[in-house]
């Protein structure tokens, strides 16, 4: 097929065939289930992925937490301040900055992270066992491929 008539057919097929809408629709069917196996431990995703992110960095600062849920400061203030409420971290000031808080998550946070994820890697299992060995890793590099694309978009969009 040559290049021109390739194009045609890509423009001419449906939305629900384009690479995009598909991985939309992956995260959304993902998030979908975690947001549900979460809600039953009275979690939301981004506290869910702050107490993961304490489990494995240790203490962090609420910008370095925000920064590595994706949202903003003032938004992981306002989740911290809640999750510090329902005693599943406790916060301490830096012995750098005074201005500083430093996160760290308690027994019962990590009981609680413990049980979720027990949950939430039965879907990471089932995906696993959905392929083969071979089609999980050309998988996972395909993906990491499809986000490097897409944040490189996203930083630099390119121009009209």
């Amino acid at each position: 097929m040559n290049l021109s008539l390739e194009w045609e057919y890509v423009m001419q097929a449906p939305a629900e065939e384009s690479l995009c809408t598909r991985i939309r629709r992956s995260e959304q069917a993902l998030m979908a289930h975690h947001e549900a196996v979460l809600r039953t431990y009275g979690l939301t995703m981004t506290q869910y992925t702050v107490l993961l992110a304490l489990s494995r960095e240790g203490g962090m600062s609420g910008a370095q937490l925000a920064r590595s849920c994706g949202v903003t400061q003032q938004s992981m203030s306002s989740v911290l301040a809640n999750m510090e409420s329902k005693d599943l971290i406790r916060r301490e000031t830096s012995p750098v900055h005074a201005k500083v808080q430093i996160a760290t998550l308690n027994d019962q946070g990590r009981t609680l992270l413990d049980r979720a994820y027990q949950e939430v890697d039965i879907l990471e299992q089932a995906l696993t066992d959905a392929f083969t060995p071979s089609e999980h890793a050309a998988l996972c590099t395909l993906l990491e491929r499809a986000t490097t694309v897409l944040t490189r978009h996203t930083t630099t969009p390119p121009t009209p």
